[in-house]
């Protein structure tokens, strides 16, 4: 799982480095310069690893295409991957070293965050800045080699540090948020193997996290007993539509019916989606005009896998599909409703043909899937986003993990892109 969900994380990186959140803070901390410890995305040399983990976590996150865990209320890879990565290259570890530690920070992560609970959520703090930045300073802490009392000093420290809030949503605040818990658990870490001493009970001391960040939960044993015998992060979800992950179920429930079955566009006479209610003032956009509105209309995205186009790339997601008379007309035929009893992550959809035929389908994209068809699906995924080329040199480095050979590959796409687009690499310097 731990390898899926790098390779997920590098994809949707590189895809995203020409985000403007994406320029705006690697120029900030390319401007900073300092010791090179860490490659970052869309960068030719390296820079100091807080700083690496900053500009990553936030790349990695500006797409909003990594994965998440219903559980976590977060995005759990971003958060703690860039800070594992530049740490194990920053001290020169294996890759079975590098994903050991990557894989207890996401853990971590995903264990508080289901700790903090969807409580900590509604009054406004973002779980992937906040339960992100433990498991952040965990996977530092542990490729440092740090003992049990320093680790727990770098929990505390990042109990102090840890911050971020959902106000932010719909701004390049969000992605940032996911740098900002990279960095501050590298930070942590390193501080705490210098000798910084915080208070190791920070998360639930009277005046800690849980009390005053509305935790559902005051005591973290909990969730953290059983850590390494069970493993809460092998629930994580990957996005595999290139939208709000709301709108998934639903259209892999369409998938089904449209390839299962041979539906085609104009055999629909109409499509009912039944969906969580919540999702209704989320991801229902009834008539969108732009792309980023599309990413968030249920009728649209319905419409693109009736009418086979491909949801995983992020050029279908633009402000012609909008318009596209196939599109709109079958976005037409599509109604939503929201019902109670459905789960977060489930989704029923009813497909009634001209014919009179008609095609019900439940789908739960929380149900656990072979690895098999997990690994199909995300290598669609980065073929979509990367080229078929680019993919499976991406998918040899995922598979020794060795982080010189996972820095080489990033810097070569790079420098792909770059000659792709005409530019002297220089300017990447």
């Amino acid at each position: 799982m731990v390898r899926v969900s790098l390779s997920d994380w590098l994809t949707v990186s590189v895809a995203g480095q020409d985000e403007p959140v994406s320029r705006i803070v690697r120029d900030f901390v390319a401007a900073e310069g300092g010791v090179g410890e860490a490659a970052v995305v869309g960068l030719t040399h390296r820079l100091p690893a807080r700083t690496a983990a900053l500009a990553n976590g936030t790349i990695g996150h500006a797409l909003d295409y990594d994965d998440t865990h219903f559980a976590y209320l977060g995005h759990p890879s971003v958060a703690v991957f860039p800070a594992a990565f530049a740490i194990a290259q920053k001290t020169g570890a294996s890759g079975e070293t590098f994903l050991g530690a990557a894989l207890i920070g996401a853990e971590i992560a995903t264990r508080i965050g289901s700790w903090l609970g969807r409580r900590h959520h509604l009054v406004g703090f973002h779980s992937t800045a906040t339960a992100g930045a433990f498991g952040a300073a965990m996977a530092s802490a542990r490729l440092l080699g740090l003992d049990e009392e320093e680790a727990g000093y770098a929990l505390g420290l990042a109990a102090t540090r840890a911050s971020g809030l959902r106000a932010q949503f719909g701004t390049m605040g969000k992605p940032f948020h996911a740098g900002m818990a990279a960095s501050s658990g590298v930070e942590a870490a390193l501080l705490a193997q210098r000798g910084f001493i915080s208070r190791p009970d920070a998360l639930e001391s009277s005046q800690g996290f849980a009390v005053t960040h509305g935790a559902e939960m005051q005591d973290p044993t909990e969730v953290l007993n059983g850590l390494g015998q069970s493993w809460l992060f092998e629930g994580v979800l990957h996005k595999f539509h290139a939208c709000c992950h709301g709108a998934h179920a639903s259209l892999e429930a369409l998938t089904e019916v449209r390839d299962g079955v041979g539906v085609k566009p104009d055999d629909v006479a109409s499509v009912s989606i039944s969906v969580p209610p919540r999702y209704l003032n989320v991801c229902n956009i009834l008539e969108p005009k732009t792309g980023l509105e599309a990413k968030f209309s249920f009728r649209l995205c319905a419409a693109m896998v009736l009418a086979g186009r491909d949801t995983a790339a992020l050029t279908t997601f633009c402000d012609a599909t909008c318009h596209d008379p196939e599109i709109v007309a079958l976005r037409d035929r599509v109604t939503v409703t929201g019902d109670e009893g459905l789960a977060e992550t489930e989704a029923v959809v009813r497909v009634t043909c001209s014919d009179g035929r008609t095609f019900d389908v439940n789908h739960d994209i929380g149900r656990e899937v072979s690895r098999a068809t997990r690994e199909r699906k995300i290598k669609a995924k980065c073929q979509a986003l990367l080229g078929q080329d680019q993919a499976a040199e991406l998918w040899k480095a995922v598979e020794a993990a060795e982080p010189a050979g996972l820095e080489e590959w990033i810097q070569n796409h790079v420098l792909h892109q770059a000659s792709a687009r005409g530019e002297n690499h220089k300017n990447l310097i």
